[in-house]
């Protein structure tokens, strides 16, 4: 299938795997990489919607490949993973794939099955494909690793009594603070590396996962992501923001 080629388009391209980017921000994301001149693998789990952005990505003139990929199934993530070692390897991760839970998200009413649906894929499959990914992305000479995060997965803003940030939430919310404290301790462990890690803040963007209420717009909630995922080497690791910098964790 023509979606899942792995031919070089050159020797020395950069290449970056966004997961979730069959739409909205990681859509978006993909679409930006191509743009810095990255070759962009578009990790997806339905083959459907993959097909249908690399096709839509590649009418636009991106350099891009799909990628099937579950982040919440082990042999899905090493095919992936696979994938990208016979395309020439990885320089740049974007953790973007997330799931909500669907409702009721108050602690009182949500169910365990769910709040675990929501752990596996927003965070074990974060440290799922990165772990997968990560032979590769010390072979690069300036990889990065970017986690799509939130500012609701702030414990310090969801505490602070001036205004309210995001709704009540015991599923989805609660995995993006565990998501900051993974990528927290990833930036520790591969300190001194080169690996840069960092999560990042797309500010309230109109996508599916909200129901398009968002104010932003899937173009606008990605530039901190390609900002991250080109940080110079020697940058920062181990940092929460979004476009108006550090944010409190």
């Amino acid at each position: 299938m023509a979606e899942i080629s792995t031919e070089n388009s050159t020797e020395n391209t950069k290449i970056a795997l966004v997961t979730g980017a069959n739409k909205g921000i990681g859509y978006e994301i993909a679409a930006g990489l191509s743009r810095l001149g990255f070759r962009v693998g578009v990790g997806a789990r339905d083959a459907g919607r993959r097909e249908d952005a690399v096709a839509k990505l590649t009418a636009e003139g991106h350099d891009v490949f799909g990628v099937p990929l579950d982040v919440t199934d082990d042999a899905s993530v090493a095919a992936a993973a696979a994938q990208l070692d016979a395309a020439g390897g990885l320089d740049v991760l974007v953790n973007n794939a997330a799931i909500t839970g669907g409702m009721p998200q108050e602690p009182t009413r949500v169910s365990a099955g769910q709040v675990l649906a929501v752990v596996d894929t927003n965070v074990v499959g974060v440290i799922r494909v990165t772990n997968a990914m990560l032979p590769m992305l010390r072979r690069s000479p300036s990889p990065r690793i970017v986690n799509v995060s939130s500012t609701v997965g702030s414990l310090t803003l969801q505490t602070a009594q001036a205004a309210a940030v995001g709704p009540i939430s015991a599923a989805y919310s609660p995995t993006k603070s565990y998501l900051n404290a993974v990528t927290i301790q990833y930036a520790k462990e591969l300190a001194g590396t080169g690996i840069l890690v960092n999560a990042g803040c797309p500010g309230y963007v109109a996508t599916d996962l909200n129901g398009h209420q968002g104010t932003r717009t899937p173009e606008q909630g990605a530039a901190i992501f390609l900002e991250l995922a080109t940080l110079p080497d020697g940058g920062p690791s181990g940092t929460f923001r979004d476009e108006t910098g550090i944010q409190p964790w």
